[in-house]
C-alpha cells in the first residue's frame, strides 16, 4: 500500500496523530474532528470554488496594479523619486545587496504570483468533465507558493523603514502601497474560502481500486 492512492476516498488519516477514519457526509460549514486529538480534519465550505475563483481573480488584478504603479515617493532638498515593488529590489541588487535583493523579489513579487496562478490554474482546471492530472500536481505545490508568499512582512519592513527616515525626508504613499495592503486580506480570504478536498474529490487516480474496509467515523461539528 505504501505510495499507492486509497480506494475510499473518505477514509483519511489524521495529520497529527495518524488515526485512520472515515470523513462523513457534511453539511455546508459543518466540521469533522479527530477522536482521538480533537483536531480538525476537514470544513466543507459552501461554494468554494466559484468563491475562490472570484477571489483569485480580483488577487490577480490587484497584483498588476500593485507591480504596475508606484508603491512609495520619497522628497528631500528639492528631489522626488518613485519606486515599485521590482524597482525597490532592483535597487537592492544595484547597491550590492544581492540576498536581500532576491530575498525581496522571490517573497514579494514571484511567490505572490504562483500562489495565484496555481489558484487560478486549479479552480479552472477542476472545472472540465475529466480534470487533468496536472491539476493534482499544482495543488500539491500550492502550499509552498503560501508558505513564501510574505507580502504582509514586506509590508511591515517598509512601515519602520518609514518611521525613521520620516524626519529627514517627505514619504509620499503610492497607489501601490494601499493595493498592497488590500492584497494581503485578499489572498487571505482566498485561502480560507479554498477547499482542497473537493477538488481531490474530482481528480481521477491512475490506480482506482475497489473500496476497501472502513476506518472510524470522524466526529461532527457544527
Amino acid at each position: 500500500m505504501y505510495n499507492q492512492a486509497v480506494p475510499d476516498t473518505s477514509l483519511v488519516a489524521c495529520p497529527h496523530c495518524d488515526l485512520v477514519q472515515r470523513l462523513p457526509e457534511l453539511a455546508p460549514g459543518a466540521s469533522a474532528r479527530c477522536p482521538r486529538c480533537d483536531r480538525e480534519l476537514w470544513r466543507r465550505r459552501e461554494d468554494s470554488l466559484d468563491r475562490t475563483l472570484a477571489l483569485a481573480l480580483a488577487a490577480a488584478v490587484l497584483y498588476v496594479i500593485a507591480n504596475s504603479v508606484p508603491m512609495l515617493g520619497l522628497r528631500a532638498v528639492g528631489h522626488q523619486a518613485y519606486t515599485t515593488v521590482l524597482g525597490g529590489a532592483q535597487q537592492l541588487w544595484n547597491d550590492g545587496r544581492e540576498t536581500v535583493a532576491v530575498l525581496v523579489f522571490f517573497t514579494a513579487v514571484l511567490a505572490p504570483a504562483l500562489q495565484i496562478g496555481f489558484m487560478l490554474a486549479v479552480v479552472l482546471g477542476v472545472r472540465r468533465a475529466r480534470p487533468p492530472r496536472w491539476v493534482g500536481t499544482l495543488l500539491r505545490h500550492h502550499p509552498i507558493a503560501c508558505t513564501w508568499s510574505m507580502i504582509e512582512v514586506m509590508m511591515v519592513g517598509v512601515l519602520v523603514a518609514l518611521i525613521k527616515i520620516a524626519d529627514y525626508a517627505t514619504v509620499i504613499p503610492g497607489l501601490a502601497l494601499f493595493v498592497l495592503g488590500a492584497l494581503v486580506f485578499l489572498l487571505a480570504a482566498m485561502q480560507a474560502s479554498f477547499d482542497p478536498r473537493e477538488v481531490w474529490e474530482r481528480v481521477e487516480w491512475a490506480d482506482a481500486r475497489r473500496p476497501s474496509a472502513a476506518g472510524r467515523m470522524a466526529r461532527v461539528t457544527s
